[in-house]
């Protein structure tokens, strides 16, 4: 009681003893703020009074001590800091700034209070003691003192957390936030070991997820408001003009663009963030304009060497002015890059929580005209592409400025002739463009051969059982070849494209400074081409590239595809709120005359009533549903509700949470309570199923429960929120009968825990419906009748016709009541059949996701539950690398790719290299003719042959690039081919085990994404990394060439940089790492709130799911920031270490400018200036190289697993056998895996030929292991089997599997033709499939398609009904015409005809076969002549059925249970 109380004081909780269970422990805050504030104040309060008596003497004066003014001095300061404290606590709940409806704590008023009256008391007190006799100081104010020191420990330590696990960017300094230095910390940590989630620091307010949504929405308000209105303008205007006759043609052109408010997105977001934006283009003009000083300082330095008469200073100057120019250069530039990503940043969090607020006031219409997932494409793609175009909006308007200013010094240099480069440059733009274009084309065609290749891979792999029991893996691995082979053909088209833009790219800069030059000394022989000439303008030309080729592509980016999107989604209307009236003077529960979808319905509801709502399908009773939670569009009349709402839709609607969080459902939880509603909804048995209980994480749409679980957990939600009203939309359809009966009897009905609530029920359940206090019956969206049961049964109204129709299910609901026994049904021939059409449907639905999924569900309970036993733990852990890669994986990559393709690569590429680097050279002792020829007539055949030479060596450069990259690109693709080869070959071989524990997701992800990457991203980035790593080898050799004393400064500037990227590789990796693990929950979560929308409108819970929604989008922002600021951190260092080598190599010149040619000075600092860019991708590339080259490591990994034995061995057994199929189990012993228990413990038995046997036993006795011991699923421990005497283990899998036929369980097909899917080796002619298809009943149906045996298969066999499906699978094992068939009840699945069919062409077409039968139900097995029962991987009983009934052992007991007498066995 007393705890509560002061939880209440201080707002948080009291005591938790968790704090204490951890390394470093802590106490919680309001214990600090209570407890320990109030011992040492107490104590001195009981303390005073003794000090006090001594003020009321009057005693002699004594004089104030130095120590003791110190210490009234130190007691008045702390007096202020309380008032400062009360000031402050005030200033925030009553303040002129104050937004928020939540004050503070009493605490925070109290504690000031008392510490003032307490600071008070001391000065007093320490009077009291310097005016008692001979004291000198006191033990009760020292032991004060000491109290007060040890109980402040815990809340000092508690702010020291707190300013720790802030972000240390706000409390650096100048200096270290444009260098940032603050971020250090971070980096050194990542280097030391991988980071984690919890190493990340808080954000910013400023940053914060709530923050930004509350600026973007305010200014989104009045812009989308000023929208509105233009729009309904507009609409008037239109209306207006309606009259005219060309509205027509208006009407097509305009139709599609302004069906909605436009054009207000850009604005909304230029309001929000302004200062961002005007700030960034600050740093970026000081920025494009420092980027020309250099240039010019490059000229003043060759004229400085060329003039030997000038002073040595001016050169020293001019170094320094480099270096300095350079640093102001790099550091504004850091800073406009860190501006502009953190706009990016801001601009998509901004979108993103706009689109999931908006998606949680969505009127209905809205959410009709997008689907899920087009809704959460608008917060990824769109969001993102917004996130990617303002990283780089600026460049709008610096490109051309870029360009204006590159001209006119260019202009200034070399005149007129300037135009010549010009123009190149200009005829590349359409060029490049062109080949986009195509490139573009290419990618789509590509996209469409992988989406064929993954959903064939996909059946593939969720059939992969079947494929195993057939033999058929050659087949479909020939098909996916195939499609592979068509893809790898657009790679390679595409591969050539790029090389051809490769080429255009790297020729330029030589073509235009080639059309530049030869134009400028031809144009009149007074132009001679002097060092600052030409290498000032390769500077400039080298500003102007990056421009140039950013332009197109940014305009292409600026796509308002993505805006209008936004602006359609973000503008649409909103559900109506007052559609729902909560008026007290009506009565509880009343809708009059409500019109929604051409419906009329007037209903009155009185408090705790149970109202049944039935109708045929389609008469509105959902919508009824809709309505009063007000999501249907009001035309006339209201809805009046009084009270809270619960609702459970007709499909169940599952949080990815644990099943307690689903329940309780942000309520707080209540033991008592839950284990009711646990117990009233049927679900404590599943609980005992779960591996973890109640706290069981559910997958991702309730993926681990079954359809009536799911309608459970939606049910108890319900029950256990207390609301007033229930809303239960059809919740017991999807249980079965006898839960249903469970569930109604103990939560809904006049029993039940809600029997005090207004309920209002949607049911089929007709056997419901005489316990409900009224019955509202709907026709076509009317209601026609309502009443009680007994009435509206008198009447022979349109309620009697709707019983007399649905009368069947009554008896089935009935007889289910007494068949205590599910497993086997009861003797009455029309619930068999209603119930096997439900078994139908259940197992359609459970079928899809059985194996991966629900295996895979129990990953997180698993590892949470302490030691799992050895071998219980079904699903491992994806592994996840961490730290390098190994440099063998490298080795792989290159091997795939061809050792020869490698070595000619990298040949091409350095050849170009020298190229480049030669026809710089050439252009150095070009500019020394100025000096030789000064004041002579220059020579045109040396000006010829000096411009014919330079173009030359330029064209070279372009060859050996476009064929190093053509190389490249065969080489890639090769490797491409090799390592998906393998990979596939591989999966096709790895035994079953295998893929029971291993999800198929993460195997079709090896395809996909990991597939992806090694066709597309490796290729790329390993050319960029090749061709940055020999642009700053070049460099750097030639800036040796020019001034030898430089390779002194290269090793430890190596040095730096090696440990620079070393630090950056491995924080930057680890960041991408956890940024993209805490962005899928962002979707995810979202995709969650809009496929449960209604459900958290019902309850009110918005609110709760936007605070959440925050949350995560904060937590994925604290790993995207410090990632945009590791990559600033890493360029300011690199550009740092870029313009030290500037420097150095100007030094160097300077000092050495007696023995050094001008055109080499300039070369090299030339060279220099452009090697900080090349730096800084050199390491990206490395980092981007290394994230992409883990690819090649997980293909690998599965590349590299155990296989299962050979297809085809040595022994191959004869061509006719099994001819007799005599089977022989010889003391067979079986496990699953090396490490858990025999399933099958020592089988022996003989079957002899043509035999028929029947196989039965209890879940689990190991009935179906023994078909996948035959099949060599799994392998012997122990033992033999023999087929004619030949002892399987000793033949090739596939020559078993070929020669035995089995008609698995459920019926799996596969996409494609049905000839394909009976026959993929073509190895029978039409007449023998069309024979089968006869003896399997399908013939009339195959031969009504329009293209017959070509008719095309959906997935899954989608477009066949199940019995179709068993159907085909019979006729696949006519086809193969085995001495041996297995049927595992192949009958499950089909109605009562369908079953004869089977049964009755299994007895004529395979009397001279071996069949065995694995029995569900015993009637199928009957007529055998053998049957054999397993108990526990044990055979306990084999004769025929008659003598096991005689002997009432097992086999009698489990007839009996069915209802199978020896009467009916006989008749049988």
């Amino acid at each position: 009681m007393c705890a509560a109380a002061l939880e209440e004081f201080c707002g948080s909780a009291f005591w938790n003893a968790s704090y204490l269970d951890k390394e470093d422990p802590d106490l919680p805050v309001c214990l600090e703020q209570t407890v320990l504030v109030w011992i040492p104040l107490g104590f001195l309060w009981l303390c005073a009074p003794r000090h006090l008596m001594f003020l009321c003497r009057r005693t002699g004066v004594k004089h104030m001590s130095k120590l003791y003014l110190c210490k009234q001095l130190v007691v008045c300061l702390l007096f202020l800091t309380a008032i400062g404290g009360l000031a402050v606590t005030v200033g925030e709940d009553f303040g002129p700034n104050n937004e928020t409806t939540v004050k503070n704590y009493a605490v925070y008023y109290t504690n000031p209070v008392l510490y003032a009256i307490t600071w008070i008391l001391l000065l007093l007190c320490q009077e009291g003691v310097r005016r008692r006799e001979r004291a000198i100081d006191s033990t009760s104010l020292f032991l004060f003192w000491l109290l007060l020191v040890l109980c402040d420990i815990f809340p000092f330590q508690t702010l020291l957390r707190g300013a720790l696990g802030l972000n240390p960017e706000a409390g650096a300094t100048f200096l270290s936030r444009i260098t940032f230095n603050w971020f250090n910390s971070m980096v050194i940590k990542g280097y030391r070991q991988p980071l984690v989630q919890e190493d990340m620091w808080e954000i910013n307010e400023a940053e914060s997820t709530a923050y930004i949504s509350r600026r973007f929405e305010t200014h989104m308000k009045f812009e989308l408001g000023k929208a509105r209105v233009r729009f309904q303008k507009m609409l008037k205007n239109k209306e207006e003009k309606g009259a005219n006759k060309d509205e027509k043609k208006k009407k097509k052109g305009k139709k599609e663009e302004d069906s909605y408010p436009n054009s207000w997105l850009i604005a909304t977001i230029y309001k929000s963030f302004k200062w961002i934006l005007f700030q960034s283009a600050f740093l970026k003009l000081l920025q494009d304009l420092l980027a020309f000083v250099s240039p010019q300082l490059l000229k003043l330095m060759i004229s400085f060497t060329q003039d030997k008469s000038s002073y040595a200073w001016e050169g020293y100057l001019y170094a320094v002015l480099l270096l300095l120019v350079a640093l102001l250069q790099s550091l504004f530039l850091q800073q406009y890059f860190q501006k502009c990503f953190l706009l990016g940043m801001k601009v998509r969090t901004a979108i993103m929580a706009a689109v999931y607020k908006k998606a949680l006031v969505m009127s209905n219409d809205n959410r009709k005209e997008s689907t899920v997932g087009e809704t959460v494409n608008l917060m990824s793609a769109d969001a993102q592409r917004f996130n990617d175009v303002t990283n780089f909006i600026h460049l709008l308007w610096s490109c051309p400025l870029q360009i204006v200013i590159s001209i006119v010094f260019l202009w200034l240099e070399l005149g007129p002739s300037v135009l010549a480069g010009l123009a190149v440059m200009v005829l590349m733009v359409p060029i490049n463009g062109l080949l986009a274009t195509k490139a573009r084309k290419l990618q789509v065609e590509n996209m469409k051969f992988k989406d064929k290749r993954l959903k064939i891979m996909n059946e593939m792999l969720n059939g992969i059982k079947i494929l195993k029991l057939f033999a058929w893996e050659p087949s479909f691995q020939a098909q996916i070849e195939g499609i592979r082979g068509e893809e790898l053909n657009v790679m390679k088209k595409f591969a050539y494209l790029t090389s051809v833009s490769t080429f255009v790219f790297t020729s330029a800069p030589a073509v235009v400074s080639l059309a530049t030059f030869a134009v400028f000394v031809s144009v009149s022989s007074d132009n001679i081409l002097t060092a600052e000439k030409a290498f000032t303008s390769i500077s400039l030309f080298n500003i102007l590239r990056f421009p140039l080729a950013m332009l197109p592509m940014l305009i292409a980016s600026l796509t308002s595809v993505s805006k209008k999107r936004l602006e359609k989604f973000l503008g649409g209307d909103d559900l109506e709120s007052d559609i729902v009236k909560h008026d007290p003077s009506f009565g509880r529960f009343t809708i009059s005359t409500y019109t929604f979808l051409s419906a009329d319905v007037s209903v009155d509801i009185k408090p705790g009533r149970l109202v049944a709502v039935v109708g045929a399908v389609g008469s509105g009773k959902s919508s009824l549903m809709s309505a009063l939670l007000g999501e249907m569009h009001c035309t006339k009349g209201f809805i009046n509700i009084q009270g809270s709402l619960a609702f459970v839709p007709q499909q169940a609607w599952i949080q990815n949470a644990t099943l307690k969080d689903n329940i309780l459902f942000g309520s707080p939880c209540e033991d008592k309570r839950f284990k009711e509603v646990i117990e009233a909804c049927a679900l404590g048995p599943d609980l005992k199923l779960l591996a973890a209980g109640e706290l069981t994480e559910i997958g991702e749409k309730g993926i681990n429960l079954s359809g009536g679980q799911k309608q459970r957990v939606s049910l108890a939600r319900a029950a256990y929120s207390q609301a007033d009203i229930y809303l239960l939309d059809d919740p017991l359809s999807a249980v079965d009968s006898h839960v249903g009966k469970h569930i109604f009897d103990k939560v809904i009905g006049p029993n039940g825990v809600l029997k005090n609530k207004t309920r209002i029920l949607v049911t089929h359940g007709i056997s419901f419906l005489p316990y409900v206090d009224e019955v509202v019956v709907l026709v076509d969206g009317k209601v026609s009748e309502v009443g009680s049961y007994k009435s509206l049964r008198a009447s022979k109204g349109a309620f009697s016709e709707f019983l007399d129709t649905y009368v069947t299910e009554d008896i089935e609901v009935m007889l289910d009541e007494e068949d205590t026994q599910p497993d086997f049904p009861p003797e009455d021939a029309v619930s068999f059949t209603l119930k096997r059409e439900n078994s139908i449907r259940r197992s359609l639905r459970s079928s899809r996701f059985d194996r991966t999924l629900v295996k895979n569900s129990t990953l997180k309970i698993s590892e949470n539950s302490g030691e799992t036993k050895k071998g219980q733990r079904l699903i491992e852990k994806e592994t996840m690398e961490t730290g390098q890669v190994k440099f063998s994986v490298y080795l792989q990559y290159l091997r795939a790719m061809g050792w020869g393709y490698s070595i000619w690569v990298f040949l091409m590429y350095f050849i170009q290299n020298i190229a480049f680097i030669g026809q710089n050279l050439w252009l150095s002792d070009w500019t020394n003719d100025s000096v030789e020829y000064y004041n002579k007539t220059y020579p045109s055949s040396l000006r010829d042959t000096r411009v014919g030479v330079f173009g030359a060596l330029g064209l070279a450069q372009g060859l050996f690039v476009f064929l190093g990259t053509l190389l490249l690109a065969n080489a890639s693709v090769n490797a491409s081919k090799i390592l998906h080869s393998e990979l596939l070959d591989n999966i096709l071989r790895v035994p079953m085990l295998f893929f029971d524990t291993t999800p198929i997701g993460r195997v079709v992800n090896r395809f996909a994404k990991d597939i992806f990457t090694i066709d597309e991203a490796i290729p790329q980035s390993f050319r960029s990394w090749l061709l940055c790593l020999l642009g700053v080898l070049g460099t750097l050799f030639v800036i040796c060439l020019a001034t030898p004393f430089f390779t002194i400064i290269i090793i430890p500037l190596a040095v730096i940089y090696y440990f620079v990227q070393r630090f950056y590789v491995a924080t930057s990796r680890q960041l991408r790492r956890l940024d993209s693990v805490s962005r899928s929950p962002i979707y995810s979560h979202f995709g969650e709130t809009v496929s449960g929308l209604s459900v958290i409108r019902a309850y009110n819970h918005q609110e709760r799911f936007l605070k959440q929604n925050y949350i995560t989008i904060d937590e994925n922002l604290k790993n995207v920031y410090p990632w945009i600021v590791s990559n600033r951190w890493l360029a300011i260092r690199l550009e740092f270490l870029g313009n030290l080598v500037v420097f150095f190599a100007a030094l160097f010149a300077v000092i050495s400018r007696n023995s050094i040619d001008s055109g080499l000075v300039g070369l090299s600092i030339s060279y220099a200036l452009n090697v900080t860019q090349t730096l800084n991708w050199l390491v990206r590339m490395t980092s981007e190289l290394e994230t992409n080259i883990v690819a090649v490591e997980r293909v690998s990994e599965y590349s590299e697993i155990e296989n299962e034995a050979k297809w085809v061995s040595q022994r191959r057994p004869p061509e006719s056998w099994p001819d007799a199929g005599r089977l022989q189990f010889i003391d067979y012993k079986v496990r699953y895996r090396p490490e858990l228990d025999l399933v099958l413990k020592g089988i022996t038995c003989d079957i002899d030929s043509a035999e028929k046997i029947g196989i039965v036993g209890r879940t689990g006795a190991g009935k179906s292991s023994l078909t996948n011991c035959l099949f060599r699923i799994i392998e012997a421990a122990e033992g033999r089997i023999l087929i004619d005497d030949i002892d399987i283990a000793t033949i090739g899998l596939h020559d078993l599997r070929n020669r035995i036929t089995i008609i698995p369980q459920d019926p799996i097909l596969f996409s494609g033709t049905l000839r394909l899917n009976l026959d993929p080796f073509d190895k029978f002619s039409d007449e023998e499939i069309w024979r089968v298809l006869e003896l399997s009943h399908l013939k009339n149906y195959v031969a009504g398609l329009q293209e017959g045996l070509q008719h095309e298969v959906a997935e899954a066999g989608e477009n066949l009904s199940v019995g179709q499906r068993q159907l085909l699978c019979l006729a696949r094992a006519l086809l193969r015409k085995s001495r041996i068939l297995i049927l595992d009840e192949a009958t499950a699945a089909v109605d009562l005809e369908t079953d004869n069919l089977i049964q009755n062409t299994i007895r004529k077409e395979f009397s001279h076969c071996t069949v065995l039968t694995i029995a569900h139900r015993l009637h199928s097995i009957m007529d055998s002549s053998r049957v054999m029962v397993l108990d526990a991987g044990k055979i306990v009983e084999f004769d025929s059925p008659s003598n096991l009934q005689k002997k009432r052992g097992h086999f009698y007991a489990m007839a009996k249970d069915a209802g199978i007498t020896e009467e009916t066995a006989t008749s049988l």
